[in-house]
């Protein structure tokens, strides 16, 4: 029987950029900009598919056609299918070597596979993976030839059955949790290294002494082997050093141009690997001058700063979500473009929420100059609803005992949390835009939070912690972090001792017929009936609550958010990124007021940017 032939799977809204992408090669672009070669093959496009029971051997065939890197229920999968806690989703394709890769090592590379994976190539198992939001990589060198080989990929995801770390997954969404996700839904790439090459890379830009450290993995030792280390700006050469692999390497950067969203410079950086005058292995890469901490505004005001000056942040919640391709955007230009957005309405960074995104998502975000406010993903048991009208009165309830009332009972649950969270700051640290790391939100799984507050500082230095965004306050961390629904803003309580932030507020919502996923459903936490009254209704928010936040001392805060997502309908924008919900022009104008109000306190305002969409 022949396979069922992929096509988009209709049922809910897509966006204009679902017809617009290339079955044959979807997501075509380099998925890695800070660690590139020129040697690689995009395996991305349609491969074949099958579900079976969990404990079921691999199928001697497959059932039809899924478009990788597709989740496995999104509508550009083809298949729009939940992959259930019992079963087992195998993928399978066959691929060639490029005859020119002779020699070195090929590597094969899954920018995230939601849950567990394992791989196997021409019937051996080549590895596994555990966790659903960290890139991770394959030798598979001796397992290969050149012309033919077959891949497969099994797949199990018990989503929330478990307390894996999953966002706002759910098997049964509604409310403020959204549709699962399972599978691949990052790109797929093959890669061609030399036996000795550059395994990674880590830059840390220091803009009080003018200089940036370079670390640098080199595969194995090789003797007589130097790496040569090129900074450049604007395409000329502004310093150069060569070391026999005793690292770090430490380069002074003469007058850095500083990395702000107002002036979003980056530098290149070449790294070569010689020996002698033969050029053994070369990347290419960027960097940052930049600056994040915590320093006293005029008013002796703990405020988060950005080389060295109080600077207000103020941005939207982010979740990632896309109505055709779920977690995965449905081509590298909506991402741009949603990204500009947020920049055009003048807002100076997103917090990106519960999700981790693809490599190229915070490459555009370094580009254009937007700060992120990055989160871990959670996971433990989910917050009862119960949480959300007692939370307010436990705000300094413990986290470091009696695990099991937050979710995290199970030893081995909180180590593979610690484990996933240090693999996804090691995979983003030399990321310029993000700023603050977020492991916990709303006490969701959370456990040990000024413990991993302190981790996290150790393992990154240079960026600001969140510790408990929301609830449960330990005391830790670089911020007070508050989250305010339903009921106006309470009376002003800054802590002296940290910045204080508005992690999430607002919420409000509009819902407009032919842009919704499903028409008789919506939420949101204050609901309007047209476009003047939200625009009225959301200046007034800001106006008349959060500006008056500012006077006393708040340093950041953060709106729900850039888009409708699912039911839940309180986005700046239509979940299909169709229409802006609000008045352009005068929330423009709204977000300058509040950076106006910021400069009272030496906080430089954000520059109006193009917001087209």
């Amino acid at each position: 029987m022949p396979l069922k032939p992929y096509k988009i799977k209709p049922g809910h809204i897509t966006t204009r950029w679902a017809h617009e992408l290339q079955p044959a090669l979807p997501l075509p672009e380099y998925p890695r900009p800070q660690l590139y070669r020129p040697a690689w093959r995009n395996l991305n496009g349609i491969w074949d598919y099958a579900i079976t029971g969990l404990d079921a051997p691999q199928p001697d065939s497959f059932q039809g056609q899924i478009l990788v890197p597709f989740p496995i229920e999104s509508a550009l999968s083809g298949v729009k299918q939940p992959l259930q806690p019992d079963e087992r989703l195998w993928y399978h394709r066959i691929f060639s070597i490029n005859p020119d890769w002779q020699g070195g090592c090929v590597f094969l590379h899954f920018g995230s596979v939601d849950w567990y994976c394992q791989v196997f190539i021409n019937d051996q198992l080549v590895g596994e993976h555990m966790g659903g939001y960290d890139p991770f990589s394959l030798d598979i060198t001796d397992v290969i030839g050149v012309d033919s080989n077959d891949l497969v990929v099994s797949v199990h995801d018990p989503t929330d059955t478990q307390p894996i770390q999953r966002g706002k997954q759910v098997l049964d969404p509604g409310f403020i949790w959204y549709t699962a996700v399972s599978g691949i839904w990052q790109t797929v790439w093959l890669e061609h290294v030399p036996v000795y090459h550059i395994e990674s890379i880590k830059i840390t830009p220091d803009i009080d002494d003018a200089a940036v450290k370079i670390n640098a993995n080199i595969s194995q030792p090789l003797k007589g082997a130097v790496l040569e280390v090129d900074v450049r700006k604007d395409g000329k050469c502004i310093c150069k050093h060569a070391t026999d692999l005793e690292l770090p390497v430490l380069l002074s950067i003469p007058q850095p141009k500083l990395w702000s969203p107002e002036s979003p410079h980056l530098y290149d950086l070449i790294l070569t690997l010689k020996r002698g005058d033969v050029l053994i292995d070369q990347v290419h890469s960027y960097f940052g001058m930049r600056k994040f901490s915590l320093e006293n505004d005029q008013n002796g005001r703990k405020r988060f700063c950005l080389n060295n000056e109080p600077t207000f942040l103020y941005g939207p919640l982010d979740q990632g979500y896309w109505p055709d391709g779920l977690y995965t955007p449905p081509t590298d230009e909506a991402m741009q473009q949603e990204i500009g957005f947020i920049k055009g309405i003048g807002c100076n960074m997103l917090r990106k929420h519960m999700k981790v995104e693809p490599a190229r998502y915070y490459y555009h975000c370094d580009r254009i100059g937007l700060i992120v406010w990055q989160d871990m993903v959670s996971g433990g048991i989910s917050p009862r609803p119960v949480w959300f009208f007692f939370a307010n009165k436990l705000k300094r309830l413990r986290d470091d005992r009696f695990y099991w009332r937050l979710g995290r009972k199970n030893k081995l649950n909180r180590a593979q949390f610690l484990l996933e969270y240090q693999r996804i700051i090691a995979a983003l640290f030399n990321t310029v835009s993000i700023a603050v790391w977020g492991p916990f939100n709303e006490g969701w799984g959370q456990f040990d939070a000024a413990n991993i507050a302190r981790m996290t500082h150790n393992l990154d230095p240079s960026r600001l912690v969140d510790h408990a965004s929301g609830w449960f306050d330990q005391g830790a961390g670089d911020f007070k972090s508050e989250h305010h629904y339903f009921k106006p803003l309470p009376d002003p309580q800054p802590d002296p001792s940290r910045a204080w932030v508005l992690s999430e507020f607002g919420g409000y919502s509009l819902k407009l017929s032919g842009h919704v996923w499903e028409p008789n459903k919506d939420f949101g936490y204050k609901k309007f009936s047209n476009q003047e009254e939200l625009t009225q209704g959301y200046i007034q928010l800001l106006d008349e609550q959060l500006i008056p936040w500012i006077k006393e001392g708040l340093s950041a805060a953060i709106y729900t958010q850039t888009t409708d997502v699912e039911t839940e309908l309180n986005g700046f924008l239509t979940y299909d990124r169709e229409i802006i919900k609000m008045d352009l022009v005068r929330i423009q104008k709204a977000h300058q007021r509040i950076f106006q109000e910021s400069q009272a306190n030496r906080i430089t305002p954000p520059a109006i940017h193009d917001s087209s969409i």
